[in-house]
């Protein structure tokens, strides 16, 4: 499994000091050791990839349209007039019957009466009925407006009126979409190099487990808490390896990896019966429930809580591995204990960086939702109480509890294979006298 390890041999045997090579490759762990490693991954990669095979859902199933949010046919437009209307001429909006514009409706609808509306001229650019134009009154305080010449998504109602069977839902953006994604993986060939590009390849695959395994898999009905397991260990597999190589360094940070993965899983299934979280909290998580009954809705939820874990749970696990085997060749006389105490405060830092990361990054996602119960005047015990913020306040701190035990146990587990490797050799090397002689020490173990 480390077969890019001996590359040190060399530099080492041309000098005596025995921190000639603290900045190359981790050096090689045993055959023995290889094998015990390989015993548990094996077993691991296989089931995981019998579980692809009798999961893998062969596409989502179909379903009637229903019209609705994101399940509508859409077809690609462009405006290709735009012309200043009076919007009282296209009857846009009506005043209140009462005149009352002490109500912010009442007040929107006054100045929508009185105010300058656009009438576009939409062109349908792709389907069956392509080249038809249609028209979209857009009102002063709407909040996308047009321009002319922009590329828009329109919405198509077969059963509707033909005056009304298309609408503007939302504009194209694809273009700025790729030009970003292009910047980012540019950018991070640029830095990465090699490593960058096979981190890019890793993320492609990561979102084909994700769009073509997991999601079908559960609209098929399969238990969403199998399916993110299996899904999750896949990408993890992939991943790491890719990214890292195939060593025992990185086959201690899939272990540490697993074993806190299966924590979150445990956790999250506790706290979300627990607490009576349904996952069907919003518009589309409805409709998901309305267009497939059969999904498990909280189970759902608990596949998002270990997916959305994965990501950081695989820097933390790699970057404690890194820092034991570093230790390790820096100072070759650091026993297990003697190893985890100085990785386990690399780790400290760790944390609490991470952890601060995930909680806001959870809410910057919900700060319209925060921003509606603090115009409300909730309380914080109302707040949290609420089936919304209680789903997001369970998963950030599930997540969080499953990345702070990956530390010390991913530490451990590292400290314990590197040292039980050298064991022998040092034992050896001891016997020859401390100090400076240590670097012959290290030619034995090569």
């Amino acid at each position: 499994m480390d077969h890019t390890d001996h590359a040190h041999a060399g530099p080492a045997q041309s000098t005596g000091h025995s921190h000639s090579h603290h900045h190359g490759p981790a050096a090689p762990v045993s055959k023995h050791l290889r094998k015990v490693i390989a015993a548990v991954l094996i077993p691991f990669a296989t089931a995981v990839v019998v579980g692809l095979v009798v999961l893998w859902p062969g596409g989502a199933p179909a379903h009637e349209r229903s019209g609705v949010g994101f399940d509508r046919q859409t077809q690609q437009g462009a405006v290709v007039s735009l012309a200043q209307v009076d919007c009282k001429s296209v009857n846009a909006s009506q005043v209140p019957a009462t005149g009352d514009t002490s109500t912010p409706q009442g007040r929107e609808a006054r100045a929508e009466q009185t105010g300058e509306c656009k009438k576009a001229t939409i062109e349908v650019r792709t389907g069956p009925e392509k080249g038809r134009t249609f028209v979209e009154i857009v009102q002063p305080g709407a909040p996308r407006q047009l321009a002319n010449g922009q590329e828009v998504v329109v919405a198509y109602a077969p059963d509707a009126p033909r005056d009304l069977q298309y609408s503007v839902i939302d504009v194209n953006r694809k273009f700025p979409m790729a030009l970003l994604a292009g910047i980012f993986a540019v950018a991070v060939v640029l830095v990465g190099r090699m490593r960058g590009l096979f981190a890019l390849i890793a993320l492609i695959i990561s979102f084909g487990v994700l769009t073509l395994f997991i999601l079908p898999a559960i609209l098929q009905g399969s238990n969403p808490l199998v399916v993110a397991i299996v899904g999750a260990s896949a990408i993890m597999l992939i991943a790491l390896y890719m990214c890292h190589g195939l060593t025992a360094r990185t086959s201690v940070a899939v272990l540490g990896t697993l074993v806190s993965l299966m924590l979150i899983g445990l956790l999250g299934s506790l706290f979300i019966d627990w607490a009576f979280l349904s996952g069907n909290t919003d518009d589309n998580t409805g409709l998901i429930h309305g267009l497939y009954p059969n999904i498990d809705m909280s189970g759902l939820l608990l596949a998002g809580v270990i997916i959305g874990s994965l990501g950081v749970l695989d820097d933390v696990t790699v970057t404690q591995t890194s820092a034991v085997w570093e230790l390790h060749q820096a100072d070759s006389s650091l026993g297990p204990r003697g190893l985890y105490k100085a990785a386990i405060r690399i780790g400290r830092d760790h944390i609490a960086s991470v952890v601060n990361t995930l909680v806001l990054a959870y809410a910057g996602a919900a700060l319209p939702l925060l921003l509606l119960f603090s115009i409300a005047n909730s309380s914080m015990g109302s707040v949290a109480n609420s089936e919304l913020v209680a789903e997001e306040i369970v998963r950030t701190l599930v997540g969080s509890i499953g990345l702070v035990a990956s530390v010390p146990v991913t530490t451990a587990l590292a400290a314990l294979v590197v040292s039980a490797d050298r064991a022998a050799p040092a034992g050896a090397a001891a016997s020859s006298g401390p100090g400076r002689s240590g670097g012959r020490g290290r030619r034995r173990k090569r």
